[in-house]
């Protein structure tokens, strides 16, 4: 039968601070173990049968005494933490210099060629949380027309407006437009428009966001598996985070469940190649706004629905889960943080209960898989899969 390989990143679940956390003001952040702590302990049944319990020390999640899964967790070796860095990683792609960061907002020259590009005066242009900045500038944003430039700690460009002031089609122009403009020391990770609705008091983001994503600068997994005459199929924002780069087919989610679902729809109709999946609620709508109860609740939805998609693994699938970065509620900032992520490993024809140790980049989960897959070995990373296969195959 075909092989296939499912990849499903728990986005921003991290594991643990990196030996070099301290560079990044990230010293005891520990996604999974500070959540569990704070919160009395998760249930995650489902993921402690595959070993989350056997890689960290998380209250509730006891270590496994028969892992079904093989476990480990793996260093970044790019610099940064952000969600472009962390999945480039896992596709192949190491970077030696961070993306840039703005923390005090964009050079004031740019801002004034990109408002002379795109025929409006902006506001903003300051670092915020997305859902904060539309509630006290939105007013603002409806009266004037003018549209809402902010950033964040990652290497994001993002433009918020009320889809009723500035429809969506305009949205996505001026992003395209900023994306063209952010060169050299500018040059961003992501350009992101960040579309909302409501009323003064009520403003609420809507889920028609789009990544203008940065071009890799080398060749990809998805490209590899591709050429090798598999598909490679996203799931939510996978395919903007690529900018689309090798992929054959994706779709769009609305949280977190609807990847699932969506997940679940490939695994029925696919047949041979590669599925991947972000799971953005964590990160996006629980770890930005240091929600550790919606962060463990969510976490436990995601354990609930994994018995579907074992039940949907064929005998020569690999399921994978893991991250990209971390992004810890319960410390004060609201901004990722530099952490191990998680590596789980199961399907029916892998060995059970393998510990893969620390892997020393991300870029050794795709080089598994490429391997798995029988495509051409990537630049980057050290393939782990002679530890997980069983004999004879």
């Amino acid at each position: 039968m075909p092989r296939r390989v499912v990849i499903i990143v728990l986005d921003s679940v991290g594991i643990g601070e990196l030996p070099d956390a301290g560079d990044y003001g990230d010293l005891g952040s520990d996604t999974l173990g500070n959540l569990a702590r704070q919160r009395g302990g998760l249930n995650l049944p489902n993921l402690e049968k595959l070993g989350l319990g056997t890689i960290h020390s998380i209250t509730g999640v006891p270590a496994a005494l028969n892992p079904e899964g093989c476990f480990g967790k793996m260093a970044e070796r790019s610099r940064g933490k952000d969600t472009t860095s962390g999945h480039w990683e896992i596709a192949g792609v190491i970077l030696e210099k961070a993306l840039p960061t703005f923390p005090q907002g964009f050079p004031r020259e740019f801002i004034k060629g990109y408002e002379a590009a795109i025929g409006r005066k902006v506001m903003g242009n300051e670092v915020a949380s997305g859902t904060e900045i539309i509630q006290r500038l939105g007013e603002e944003h409806v009266r004037t027309g003018m549209p809402i430039v902010y950033t964040s700690a990652d290497s994001v460009f993002q433009v918020a407006a009320h889809e009723e002031i500035i429809p969506l089609p305009e949205l996505m122009r001026i992003c395209q437009i900023a994306r063209t403009m952010l060169k050299d020391e500018l040059q961003v990770g992501r350009v992101i428009a960040r579309p909302f609705l409501g009323e003064v008091g009520n403003f609420y983001r809507t889920p028609n966001r789009h990544d203008f994503a940065l071009e890799p600068p080398q060749k990809i997994l998805f490209e590899y598996v591709q050429e090798h005459g598999l598909e490679v199929c996203a799931v939510g924002k996978i395919n903007d985070i690529y900018a689309g780069r090798g992929v054959t087919d994706h779709v769009t989610s609305k949280g977190n469940m609807e990847s699932v679902d969506k997940t679940l729809d490939y695994m029925a109709k696919v047949e041979k190649g590669l599925i991947m999946t972000n799971l953005v609620d964590f990160d996006m709508i629980y770890g930005h706004r240091n929600d550790v109860v919606g962060y463990a609740r969510a976490l436990e939805e995601f354990d609930s629905r994994l018995p579907e998609i074992y039940a949907a693994l064929r005998s020569e699938d690999m399921l994978v889960i893991t991250a990209d970065h971390g992004c810890d509620p319960t410390m004060p900032s609201t901004d990722h943080s530099r952490e191990y992520v998680p590596l789980l490993v199961c399907g029916p024809a892998l060995k059970k209960g393998i510990n893969l140790g620390v892997r020393s980049s991300f870029a050794d989960l795709g080089a598994t898989v490429a391997e798995y897959l029988e495509a051409e070995p990537l630049i980057n990373g050290n393939s782990f899969y002679t530890l997980i296969k069983k004999e004879g195959l």
